[in-house]
């Protein structure tokens, strides 16, 4: 589990721990929201976790309009707001990202839909793939009324349609505040590209993200 170990954990720890992600959702084309945030000339900001911070930041820089990711811990105490607390799972955090975007670019609702389409299976109650713990469970945190409106208004709209086989278990929780991970988690995937964890379980989502949203995918990095 990448609990075990940090950024700067061996070879061989590295090794040992990559496994596949596992899932039993296919990847799939989520649709469009039917209900979305209105536009705005100013920048927004979106806060998800479901896994791994690595690899929702390495998918959301290649978003058209997106402006900036941070890699980061919300839903817990600031005192416990580090790597090695987080790990533990008894911090009340959840490894997430920051995302800073541009409305007139992309939609709230439109990052919501790459979120359940590539960047996470919504399906996993308290991990994603190999990563186990409350630290790595699905959430959308929601930074007022209208977020919290569209987020509903979507899990219920992929609900109704079926879209995944299992029940949507990721919460939509009120953000408190989020806390920025440690400097060497931030661009971790893009600094580490050939290490096993992230080749097997991340660079797949960018790929994903390209194949199924070829108008929203951005080969040149935010930020």
């Amino acid at each position: 589990m990448k609990a075990f170990w940090t950024a700067l954990a061996c070879a061989a720890a590295l090794a040992a721990c990559a496994e596949p992600a596992q899932s039993d959702e296919p990847v799939r084309l989520t649709p469009a929201p039917r209900v979305d945030a209105a536009s705005s000339s100013a920048p927004q900001t979106a806060v998800l976790a479901g896994g791994c911070f690595w690899g929702l930041e390495g998918v959301f820089e290649h978003v058209r309009g997106v402006q900036r990711v941070r890699s980061g811990y919300a839903g817990g105490d600031a005192r416990r707001a580090n790597y090695e607390d987080v790990t533990s799972g008894e911090t009340g955090h959840a490894e997430a990202v920051e995302i800073v975007f541009d409305p007139r670019v992309i939609s709230y609702g439109e990052i919501l839909r790459i979120y359940f389409s590539v960047a996470t299976d919504p399906t996993q109650l308290n991990r994603q793939g190999p990563d186990v713990g409350t630290q790595y469970r699905g959430a959308i945190f929601y930074a007022n009324a209208e977020q919290e409106r569209v987020a509903r208004a979507y899990v219920a709209q992929l609900t109704e349609a079926r879209v995944f086989s299992r029940p949507i278990v990721t919460s939509i929780d009120a953000l408190p505040r989020f806390f920025p991970a440690e400097a060497y988690h931030q661009n971790y995937l893009w600094a580490h590209p050939r290490q096993p964890y992230i080749v097997h379980n991340d660079l797949p989502k960018i790929a994903n993200l390209r194949r199924l949203f070829p108008d929203r995918y951005s080969a040149q990095r935010s930020g």
